[in-house]
């Protein structure tokens, strides 16, 4: 089992990463959350991995965290959820979204990421509770719910204009509390 590379960084087309090992170049597929936080082309990079051996292929999956890997893993033990699938909801939500998604038992998140409909999403909330911890937040009084009310709706309403759920969640909490809607949304 290959658990992790460490080399130099060759190309990025996403989802597939090229890593020079040794002079051995390894295509690793990767969740864009990874994709997003390595260095530049050329420069030296580490990544955990997970290899999936198909009777046709062999297949390398890198992570950036030791959580990505681990929800990673997690995730393609359901029944019906294969490697993209998981790469698919890796991408489209971080490792703390995706266990507050399981932890509010929040099928409409999940149902969001391409490729997850809601028998799915559904299965996923079932096998997976308790598997994927949830942050701190999500677990305590608030059940995951947002410090502010209107945070949640402005990220909801950047949703609709065509941000990406995270763009606009990471948007919503640069905002000050007890912001008006209206006024969070133009900033």
């Amino acid at each position: 089992m290959i658990g992790r590379l460490s080399g130099k960084l060759v190309a990025k087309r996403p989802p597939t990463l090229l890593v020079d090992v040794g002079g051995v170049g390894y295509e690793v597929e990767a969740p864009m959350s990874t994709i997003f936080e390595l260095p530049p082309v050329g420069e030296p990079v580490s990544l955990l991995t997970h290899l999936v051996v198909r009777e046709d292929a062999h297949l390398l999956f890198g992570f950036r965290t030791e959580d990505e890997r681990d929800a990673f893993r997690q995730l393609i033990r359901v029944s019906g959820v294969g490697a993209r699938i998981a790469l698919s909801l890796l991408s489209g939500m971080t490792v703390e979204e995706l266990g507050r998604a399981i932890a509010t038992q929040d099928a409409t998140r999940l149902t969001r990421v391409p490729g997850i409909g809601k028998k799915t999403a559904e299965r996923l909330l079932l096998e997976l509770k308790g598997r994927i911890a949830a942050p701190r937040d999500a677990t305590e009084a608030g059940a995951g719910a947002p410090p502010d009310g209107s945070l949640a709706d402005i990220a909801h309403a950047l949703v609709a204009l065509g941000y990406s759920e995270r763009e606009a969640d990471a948007a919503s909490r640069r905002l000050p509390a007890g912001i008006d809607v209206s006024d969070g949304i133009r900033q």
